[in-house]
C-alpha cells in the first residue's frame, strides 16, 4: 500500500534514489565519519521536511533514498545537503575552522526516481555493501 503525503493543495509520494561522492572520490568515508554522516544528513533532511527513507555509506560514496516534497526541487535539496553537510563535516568531524572554502562533495550527483519499486531501491541500498565486496571478489579471481 502506498503511503501517499499531503500539503495543503497536494498529495505526493515524489521518492529518488539519490548517489553523492567525496570530492575526488576519495575513499575517507569511514570510522567515526562514516557513522557520523548519517545522523548528520538526517537532522538536515529534517530541517527542510525531507524525509531520509533509507541510506548506506560506503567508503567513497552514500546511497540515500529520499522523500522530497513538490514544493521543492532536487537539485535546491541536493545542493542544501551537500552544503551544509560539508560544513558541518569540517567542523564536527574534522575540527577545521575555516569560515570559507570547505569542501568535501565532489560538485553533482546521480539521481532517478523509485516510483512504484521503492522495496527494490531500499533493498539495493541495504546490501549495497555486500554487492560491492561479492564483485571486488570475482575481480580477484
Amino acid at each position: 500500500m502506498h503511503e501517499w503525503q499531503s500539503l495543503s493543495h497536494v498529495r505526493w509520494d515524489c521518492k529518488y534514489h539519490v548517489v553523492i561522492i567525496p570530492k575526488y572520490r576519495r575513499k575517507v568515508l569511514y570510522g567515526r565519519l562514516r557513522r557520523q554522516i548519517g545522523p548528520i544528513l538526517r537532522e538536515l533532511c529534517r530541517q527542510r521536511g525531507v524525509q531520509l527513507v533509507e541510506g548506506h555509506a560506503m567508503s567513497d560514496h552514500v546511497h540515500l533514498c529520499l522523500s522530497i516534497p513538490p514544493k521543492y526541487s532536487v537539485a535546491f535539496v541536493l545542493g542544501f545537503l551537500k552544503g551544509k553537510s560539508a560544513v558541518r563535516i569540517h567542523r564536527e568531524l574534522l575540527h577545521e575552522r575555516r569560515m570559507s572554502g570547505l569542501h568535501f562533495w565532489a560538485p553533482g550527483y546521480c539521481v532517478s526516481t523509485v516510483g512504484l519499486d521503492e522495496a527494490r531501491v531500499r533493498q539495493y541500498i541495504r546490501d549495497q555493501e555486500e554487492l560491492e565486496n561479492r564483485q571486488g571478489e570475482l575481480d580477484l579471481e
